[in-house]
C-alpha cells in the first residue's frame, strides 16, 4: 500500500494499468486498492499544481504566525477549525515553539491579505497576536521546484 500511495504521490495521473505494472498486480486490484484508500480518507484529493506567477495570474501569498489561548477540553482544535473553515486559507498547521498555529492564505492583493488578518482573523475569541509574512517567491512547493535554472557552469575562456 505505501509504495502505491508513493507512486500516486508522486504523480497522480498514472492510470490503475500503469501503477498495475510498476506494482506487479492487475489493473482490477490496484482499482480496487485506491477505492479503498479513497473510501477511508487515505487518498484525500487529486490535483494539478499550478505556477501562478508562470501563467500570468497575480496572487499574494502569507504566512500568519498565530498565538492562541487554547480552550479547555478541545486544545487548540476548536481555533484551528474555526480558521480553516475560510476559503481564503489554504493550509493550518499547530506547531512547537513562539506561536501556536500556522496559518497558509493566498489572496489577489496585499490588501486583502492584510484586511483578511485584521477583520477576521485577529478578531476570533482567544486569538491573542499575529505575525504576518508576505511570500516573496516561491521556489520549490510541496517537492517540486517551480523554476529549474540549470545554468551551465563554464569557465570564461578570453582571447
Amino acid at each position: 500500500m505505501k509504495e502505491l500511495l508513493e507512486l500516486l504521490e508522486e504523480n497522480d495521473r498514472l492510470t490503475p494499468a500503469e501503477l498495475g505494472v510498476m506494482l506487479g498486480l492487475d489493473e482490477a486490484e490496484v482499482k480496487a486498492k485506491i477505492a479503498a484508500l479513497e473510501a477511508e480518507k487515505v487518498i484525500l484529493n487529486y490535483r494539478a499544481m499550478v505556477n501562478w506567477e508562470k501563467a500570468g495570474v497575480e496572487q499574494v501569498s502569507a504566512v500568519i504566525e498565530v498565538r492562541v489561548t487554547p480552550q479547555r477540553d478541545v486544545g487548540f482544535d476548536e481555533i484551528a477549525e474555526r480558521i480553516y473553515r475560510f476559503p481564503e486559507v489554504k493550509s493550518v498547521f499547530l506547531m512547537s515553539g513562539a506561536y501556536d498555529l500556522l496559518v497558509e492564505i493566498e489572496g489577489t492583493t496585499m490588501k486583502e491579505v492584510a484586511l483578511f488578518v485584521a477583520q477576521k482573523l485577529a478578531t476570533i475569541e482567544n486569538v491573542l497576536s499575529t505575525a504576518t509574512h508576505f511570500v516573496l517567491k516561491k521556489y520549490k512547493l510541496e517537492g517540486v521546484i517551480l523554476e529549474d535554472h540549470e545554468d551551465v557552469k563554464r569557465l570564461v575562456v578570453s582571447p
